[in-house]
């Protein structure tokens, strides 16, 4: 994190550079220069105002000390109320700003839902989940791409596999992360016993060739022909793809299209964006305890969140945050959710800055 003195020398240095005729000729050096000199802009403006309160708070109280007419206390009393509140907001809009960003944030992302323990119920929240990501996709205006999926007789997945794309999408979607157990009395329980299952969630941000360098060296890429349920053939042609990473022992395969070379570029990405995270997660791991968030460390077997039906509830465990509206929530309005989990991981970064 910098110094607003060294936000400032920055800022002169930049502004310097954009001048540089070689500099603008590369659009995209030059675009990301412009962002980050606007970005150091509004910091310093940020931090401009937050003095101009200072000094006015500083003026009020004096003339505090010399009034003496009780009225005309009363008055400079509200205007410093007004300015302290002001000033606290100010205050914290300064200090987020100077955290730097996640790097992560603006990438899309690929998500993978995997039944777990609950067997056809399991995999029946699986698809409930899915849905419940789609129409969350729908209101936000991303776009969903379904990679691949293995789904059962019963309507449900045991794992789905799909990207999304759009503005943000990593920035609300990590949370996301883990296990999300369901207690509820399945259809097919005649006795009306509670059933408790759980659906694993992974989200990882969708890498670029530029992110995470992979050697054709160390793939094995298997073909073989694609099968429906019960072991049917869906296809006549050799067009699923199963890539293994030699070093890591990562499997990947994909039979969803009817085109091998589509299944093997789907293969692939969810391949790359897999090892990305893995290196991700080892970074993160590396970092001192201190700066960890207190919304979790973003591990796949970490109980998030649970889903009860006959209390219409819902209950995210990392933040305690319990909502009786279950059905809108399937329904992609998981905004409240989302908002609780950035407000937590705000306040702890505001805390270790404070630190």
């Amino acid at each position: 994190m910098y110094s607003i003195c060294e936000l400032e020398s920055k800022y002169k240095e930049i502004e310097k550079q954009l001048l540089d005729p070689k500099i603008a000729a590369d659009n995209n050096r030059y675009a990301k220069m412009v962002k980050e000199y606007n970005k150091i802009k509004r910091i310093i403006e940020d931090d401009r105002a937050l003095k101009d309160i200072d000094r006015d708070l500083k003026e009020y109280s004096e003339m505090l000390e010399t009034a003496d007419d009780d009225i005309f206390k009363e008055e400079i009393n509200r205007e410093i109320e007004r300015l302290q509140q002001e000033r606290a907001g100010s205050e914290k809009k300064l200090l987020l700003s100077l955290v730097p960003d996640d790097p992560l944030s603006g990438k899309n992302i690929i998500m993978e839902i995997r039944a777990g323990t609950g067997g056809d119920e399991a995999a029946l929240f699986a698809a409930e989940l899915f849905r419940m990501y789609s129409r969350y996709c729908e209101r936000n205006k991303w776009k969903v791409e379904h990679i691949s999926s293995n789904e059962t007789g019963v309507g449900g997945f045991k794992e789905v596999i799909f990207s999304i794309s759009g503005d943000e999408v990593y920035k609300k979607m990590k949370y996301e992360v883990g296990v999300h157990r369901v207690q509820r009395i399945p259809v097919t329980e005649s006795g009306g016993r509670i059933h408790t299952s759980a659906v694993t969630v992974a989200v990882l941000p969708e890498a670029e060739e530029t992110d995470i360098q992979i050697s054709q060296e160390d793939l094995r890429i298997d073909v073989y022909r694609s099968t429906g349920h019960g072991g049917q053939s869906v296809n006549t042609t050799d067009s699923a793809v199963r890539i293994t990473h030699i070093p890591t022992g990562t499997v990947v395969t994909c039979q969803d299209e009817k085109s091998q070379h589509k299944n093997k570029d789907r293969a692939l990405k969810v391949l790359r964006a897999r090892l990305f995270e893995v290196a991700e997660r080892e970074k993160k791991a590396a970092e001192a305890k201190e700066r960890r968030n207190q919304i979790g460390s973003g591990d796949r077997s970490e109980r998030i969140r649970t889903y009860n039906f006959p209390q219409n509830r819902v209950t995210d465990h990392r933040v305690g945050l319990t909502l009786y509206k279950l059905e809108m929530i399937l329904d992609g309005e998981i905004d409240e959710l989302i908002d609780a989990l950035t407000e937590s991981e705000i306040k702890n970064r505001l805390n270790t800055i404070g630190r």
